[in-house]
């Protein structure tokens, strides 16, 4: 893998970037990787790059040492507990979080670990999420006196309103067994193979058209919510707008004629 991260004790994100597929570590385990204000600013500005590299057609983020994201860093929040710099800062993680969900590669959570709060909120903005069966859940601030008001959005068109209520109300921790019943992740495996699991599906998306994903991704975020009238209307139109990309018609062409599929090209730059 190439590391783009160079000295990794002082990097609050690091990337590795392999087979296409780019890998993204929050690096404050010490701090169960909670979500500081410099690691958010440091997540943006490594997701910016992202949206800009044709050549990476899938990314990965994951926590470093024995949790994927407590959440906020509630030190920090009560050094400037005031409204103005309080919405500061949930305003950036918000920003944060529609960078992913406007990011034209697939983002996969792969969980080792707990993740709560803002971090369970990271797992449900994620387009897909893997977690070993030692992974626990919860949006725990309600426990606090501070209702996970963020968390809430990712999280309720995950899994649902009523369960998301529950845990929204209650506090309470799930288990990846539980969460993948819900549809906050996709699956749950043993963490000794966590990592080929997610490696796994990320080459699987990543050998796909990249124009494809990228216009795929980006219709099925935004159709999801609408009434069905307007998702098929802005569906015709994405995948008329997708058929007239060079590396469409000749992978049609080829399964016509019974070809081989041509070697997809990266994604052009136009398509961002």
């Amino acid at each position: 893998m190439a590391m783009t991260s160079p000295d990794a004790d002082d990097q609050l994100i690091l990337r590795e970037d392999k087979d296409q597929v780019a890998w993204l570590t929050l690096n404050r385990p010490g701090q169960l990787n909670a979500l500081s204000e410099a690691m958010i600013a440091a997540l943006i500005a490594e997701l910016d790059r992202l949206a800009d590299d044709g050549s990476v057609r899938v990314v990965v983020i994951s926590g470093a040492g024995k949790a994927f994201s407590a959440g906020h860093d509630l030190k920090e929040m009560m050094h400037h507990p005031e409204l103005e710099p309080s919405q500061d800062l949930f305003n950036a993680c918000a920003k944060m979080m529609l960078k992913i969900h406007y990011l034209p590669q697939p983002v996969i959570a792969c969980v080792d670990g707990i993740a709560t709060a803002a971090g369970c909120q990271l797992v449900a903005q994620c387009d897909l999420a893997i977690a070993s069966d030692q992974s626990k859940f919860a949006t725990s601030g309600i426990n606090l006196g501070l209702f996970c008001a963020t968390p809430s959005v990712p999280v309720s068109r995950a899994i649902g309103r009523k369960a998301a209520a529950e845990l929204l109300y209650t506090g309470k921790f799930i288990s990846a067994e539980e969460a993948e019943t819900l549809g906050l992740i996709n699956r749950q495996v043993g963490a000794e193979v966590l990592e080929t699991e997610v490696e796994n599906l990320a080459l699987e998306i990543a050998s796909k058209s990249p124009v494809a994903v990228t216009f795929g991704k980006r219709l099925f975020l935004n159709q999801i919510d609408r009434p069905i009238g307007e998702a098929y209307e802005i569906a015709s139109e994405t995948m008329a707008q997708n058929m007239q990309n060079p590396d469409t018609r000749q992978g049609i062409r080829a399964f016509i004629d019974k070809k081989p599929l041509p070697q997809w090209k990266d994604r052009p730059s136009w398509e961002d």
